[in-house]
Parts: structure tokens; C-alpha cells; sequence
């Protein structure tokens, strides 16, 4: 059974930082891209990040690209979101996901994962 566990959220002033960790079991993530996706109270769910596990290609949204980070580590398979110079806008529930084997242009599209976390609350104060 695959599963994805999120943990790392919580509450944070402007400016600050946070790191969230998506934990896999069940799957491989050599195998697999890894997903962050967001979901703000009243908006519709969207892509944050990706990272390919065999070779750590990355895409990120234009929303985050200079401030957030993607990263794995396959022995502990795990993936990671370093989260910096948050604003109030990024307040959302994070999930990470698992599909495919790649990140591509099209990393984006909610339809091409498989497997999805439960979420983590991400709050960010003015």
C-alpha cells in the first residue's frame, strides 16, 4: 500500500520559513516525480513544485520559484519543500503527490498523479 505523510506544517510570521516533508511508503521514489500542490480556503488546488526521483529535475509555479525549494533523499525516501521568505498568500494546505516517472512541462496537471498525502496546514501572518 502506498502511502504519503506530510508533516512540517504550521504557523509562521511574513518573511519566515518553514520545511515540509512528504515521507513515502510503498513506492519507490526513484521511480517516481513527487508533487506539492496547494489548496487556499475558497480556491481551487495547485501546483507548487516537482521533483523527478531518478535524477532531480525540478519545476516550480512563477508564484514560488525564488523562494522555495525542492529536494529529495532517496535512502530515506523522502521528499522535501524548503519554504523561505513565506507571505500571506502561501497560506494554504500543502499535499505531495506521486505520479509518473518524470517532471515535464505538464508536472502541473492534478490528473497525472496516483497517490496523494493528507495535507499539512501552512499559515503565514502580516
Amino acid at each position: 500500500e502506498v502511502q504519503l505523510v506530510e508533516s512540517g506544517g504550521g504557523s509562521v510570521q511574513a518573511g519566515g520559513s518553514l520545511r515540509l516533508s512528504c515521507a513515502a511508503s510503498g513506492l519507490i521514489l526513484d521511480d517516481y516525480a513527487i508533487g506539492w500542490f496547494r489548496q487556499a480556503p475558497g480556491k481551487e488546488r495547485e501546483g507548487v513544485s516537482c521533483i523527478s526521483g531518478s535524477d532531480g529535475t525540478t519545476y516550480f509555479a512563477d508564484s514560488v520559484k525564488a523562494r522555495f525549494t525542492v529536494s529529495s533523499d532517496n535512502a530515506k525516501n523522502t521528499v522535501y519543500l524548503q519554504m523561505n521568505s513565506l507571505e500571506p498568500e502561501d497560506t494554504a494546505v500543502y499535499y505531495c503527490t506521486a505520479g509518473f516517472e518524470f517532471c515535464t512541462g505538464e508536472w502541473s496537471d492534478q490528473r497525472d498523479y496516483d497517490y496523494w498525502g493528507q495535507g499539512t496546514q501552512v499559515t503565514v501572518s502580516s
